[in-house]
């Protein structure tokens, strides 16, 4: 029920009886699977070839001849194995006529000449009736490129050079470039084989020049080392590695689509080749010679000529703010493996910032106001507290549940004094403007959660005006 229209399975269940002695049994399955599958050619056979291994031929004979049907749906393949079957059962004289009613047929094509002229030939032992077919059939199949080469291995089993000769320039004449190519890599290898060296080097000329500008046909007539492989080449023998081989492949292919308008870049065997915009820029520019820059360990690219194009390095540079290129000019030259940028950012975001002594916060000494430009310059010991990194210059209290306690006179004037004697050292960096990136704040915030933890209480000065604003006790 389930595998009802599947023939392998009717296939396996018929040779299981015949196989098991029940002829009977298997001829019945085969019949069951036609009235399942009446169109399975491969079940037909099977039936045939059973009924002929019991000897029953006029039973076999009945199931070709419904293949072969009234004629009209009958096809190529089933015209060769009747006429097979004939030539096995009833001998060469049913074959022949069969062939000559089977050639009339609208379904008859070149294979069944080719299949007759080889019977003729192999079995038969008659290469003249086999030359008479090829002969018969080139009237109808000259345009069959397939066929030509078929009668150019018959001819060349009978060695006779001269009639082989004559075929491919009958054919060649006839034939157009787009279908003539492998008649005439045919009659090249025929020639490189029989003929002698003007004769292979003539034939090879007329080929390119029959080719050119052809789809598969060769784009130059210039010679080509591709031309020696070919020529001196046997069976899986090369005068050359394989590496060597892939190279002029691709060579060929480069010479083959070099005018072909591409509408994008294609792949072969690894290697991109470009569009048509830049084949365009390339044959515009080759008058002049362009070399490789063998100083530099990068890819060979001749769309650009070494040390005139612009780096791309130093596009980015154009797009970079100001601080960030100051920053990267800052930095050292690395040389060995590169670090990982992410894991390095990673590592920094996630450690505390280390602390001189008790009571320092570790936050750099320098900033400057996002607003008024004021420089202010954080004290090593207590502080006022200041509001969030927000660019505000005025000092907020924090709320901790904590009375203020105000400053002295004293302590601001030791501030102030600290501040001129540290000024000249600190210009450059109070000049640059406040960084504002995620990973500034987050070590602000780090460096006070540190200090507050080992001191008990702390206080902050503003990090922007630096006024005294007042200290929370932790």
């Amino acid at each position: 029920m389930y595998m009802y229209h599947y023939p392998d399975i009717w296939y396996d269940y018929a040779t299981w009886h015949a196989k098991g002695g029940s002829i009977d049994a298997a001829i019945k399955v085969f019949q069951r699977a036609l009235k399942a599958l009446p169109d399975s050619e491969m079940l037909r056979y099977a039936y045939a070839e059973l009924e002929e291994s019991r000897g029953a031929i006029q039973a076999a004979k009945k199931i070709y001849e419904s293949l072969l049907g009234d004629g009209v749906s009958a096809t190529a393949l089933s015209h060769i194995q009747f006429m097979r079957f004939l030539r096995r059962t009833e001998g060469v004289e049913a074959a022949r006529k069969y062939f000559l009613d089977a050639r009339k047929s609208p379904s008859c094509t070149y294979h069944v000449y080719v299949a007759y002229a080889m019977m003729a030939f192999c079995l038969d032992k008659d290469p003249k009736m086999a030359h008479n077919v090829f002969e018969a059939g080139l009237k109808r199949f000259m345009h069959e490129s397939v066929y030509i080469l078929e009668y150019a291995d018959f001819l060349t089993r009978l060695n006779d050079d001269q009639n082989i000769r004559a075929l491919f320039e009958r054919a060649l004449s006839s034939l157009p470039p787009d279908e003539s190519v492998e008649v005439w890599k045919k009659f090249t290898q025929f020639e490189q084989t029989y003929g002698d060296l003007a004769s292979m080097l003539k034939v090879e000329q007329r080929r390119k020049e029959a080719l050119s500008g052809g789809e598969d046909g060769t784009a130059v007539l210039e010679s080509s080392l591709q031309d020696i492989v070919s020529r001196y080449s046997f069976m899986d023998l090369w005068p050359c590695s394989s590496n060597d081989l892939d190279h002029l492949s691709r060579q060929e292919w480069l010479a083959k689509n070099f005018n072909k308008k591409v509408e994008k870049a294609i792949s072969l065997n690894g290697v991109t080749l470009l569009d048509k915009t830049s084949m365009a820029s390339i044959s515009t520019t080759t008058t002049k010679i362009v070399y490789p820059d063998t100083s530099k360990m990068v890819i060979y690219d001749p769309k650009h000529t070494p040390g005139s194009g612009t780096n791309a390095f130093d596009e980015i540079l154009k797009a970079t703010p100001p601080a960030l290129v100051a920053f990267l000019a800052n930095l050292p030259a690395v040389e060995g493996p590169m670090p990982n940028v992410d894991i390095v950012l990673s590592i920094c975001l996630q450690s505390d910032l280390p602390t001189g002594q008790s009571g320092k916060t570790g936050i750099p000494t320098q900033v400057q106001s996002g607003k008024a430009g004021i420089p202010a310059q954080l004290p090593a010991g207590p502080a006022p507290a200041t509001s969030e990194l927000s660019g505000s210059s005025k000092s907020h209290p924090v709320q901790s549940g904590v009375s203020m306690k105000p400053t002295s006179n004293r302590q601001y004037g030791k501030r102030r004094d600290l501040d001129r004697q540290e000024d000249d050292d600190t210009t450059t960096v109070q000049s640059q403007p406040l960084p504002r990136d995620a990973f500034r704040i987050r070590q602000y915030q780090k460096a006070r959660a540190s200090s507050a933890s080992q001191t008990g209480s702390v206080s902050y000065g503003s990090a922007f005006s630096g006024d005294l604003s007042g200290s929370t006790g932790c």
